[in-house]
């Protein structure tokens, strides 16, 4: 393997964000952290020094549900391209951009790889695919993307954090016959991970998929969330069509349908490539997730 080079002057988006705050201790203390959220976000990056610089973009429209797809096009895939125009013509280094394997789809078959192509299915994957072409479209900069699935770890919100309220719950729930693949990867893992992708010479101009090699189920992580949280198990098996028929009913079909079908990645390619392998199993993923859950609530 190509040994590693230094990292260097470091420029990152989205510090103060779930991922960010995980990466942002690993960089040291000289990290100069871009707002892009603000008003004047334009004037952010044109007073930004990138030479030579490592760019690890993090910052993005997530977790909205009334934003329209222009307003993630604009925050995802506009801004993207202007800061990877801006570092390249800085004289940046490299352009570490964090993506999400709702590229490729929102159900797998088989373990998707970096080879598939893409098929987003809604706004904010759609914009994070517009982001991806953006950035390799500004040549002479080395850019990397790092797609990941469900991300565990302190203050992880959406879906996942509303399966652990459900979960923190007396009820029984439904959800002990779902035989389904969804993999996964911890905030720790995913922030080596992109420090790999920013110093590893081999990974300038790949995609990279990221996650643990284990896939979870549902039941699983909701049978690991019930035992850190110090409850019962209490699941009872339905089949999952009908609970997706049932969600259907009540409008939140593709909420369960999140929950019922598989979503995997093949992540292979980053272990041969880089040499860099997941190191949070789901147990331990999970008991973060809860000790953050409980502090906040008190």
């Amino acid at each position: 393997m190509t040994s590693a080079i230094a990292l260097g002057p470091t420029c990152i988006t989205g510090a103060s964000g779930f991922v960010g705050r995980a990466l942002l201790p690993r960089l040291g203390g000289d990290a100069r952290q871009l707002r892009l959220s603000a008003a004047d976000w334009e004037s952010e990056i044109r007073r930004a020094d990138f030479r030579d610089a490592t760019i690890f973009h993090l910052a993005a429209r997530v977790h909205d549900a009334g934003a329209s797809d222009d307003a993630f096009m604009r925050d995802n895939a506009a801004k993207t391209e202007a800061l990877a125009r801006a570092a390249r013509a800085g004289g940046a280094r490299r352009f570490v951009f964090l993506s999400t394997i709702k590229v490729n789809g929102e159900e797998t078959a088989r373990p998707f790889t970096a080879a598939d192509p893409a098929r987003p299915e809604d706004a904010y994957a759609r914009s994070k695919w517009a982001a991806e072409q953006a950035l390799a479209a500004v040549e002479g900069l080395e850019g990397v993307v790092v797609r990941c699935p469900l991300v565990f770890g302190p203050g992880a919100k959406g879906n996942l954090r509303a399966l652990l309220a459900l979960a923190d719950t007396p009820w029984p729930l439904p959800f002990g016959a779902i035989d389904n693949r969804r993999s996964f990867i911890h905030v720790d893992d995913l922030a080596r991970i992109l420090l790999e992708c920013a110093m590893q010479p081999q990974a300038a101009g790949r995609t990279i998929l990221a996650a643990h090699p284990q896939p979870a189920s549902t039941t699983g992580i909701v049978s690991e969330m019930r035992r850190s949280l110090g409850r019962p198990r209490r699941l009872f098996g339905v089949p999952a069509p009908a609970l997706e028929g049932l969600a259907g009913f009540a409008g939140a079909g593709e909420k369960m349908r999140r929950m019922t079908r598989s979503l995997e990645v093949d992540c292979t390619g980053a272990r041969q490539l880089l040499g860099w392998s997941a190191q949070v199993a789901l147990a331990p993923a999970v008991d973060t997730l809860v000790a953050a859950y409980r502090e906040a609530r008190t």
